[in-house]
């Protein structure tokens, strides 16, 4: 068990550095800005959807409490 681990390790670091390339410093910032902006629009609908939900819970309960 304790040879198998290390040979992952050991085959896992020679992967990163042999096969793994790292994005240029412009491609790390426009996926930056991608990541950025979707996350405030994710944000955004989430909010807006709880909202929604919110308002119309309030609404059913004023009516069933009368």
């Amino acid at each position: 068990m304790k040879n198998t681990m290390i040979t992952y390790v050991k085959e896992s670091i020679e992967e990163l550095r042999n096969n793994v390339t790292l994005p240029s410093r412009a491609e790390s910032s426009n996926l930056m800005v991608v990541v950025a902006v979707f996350s405030i629009l994710f944000a955004l609908a989430t909010w807006g959807v709880d909202s929604i939900f919110s308002e119309l819970i309030t609404f059913y309960f004023k009516l069933l409490i009368g």
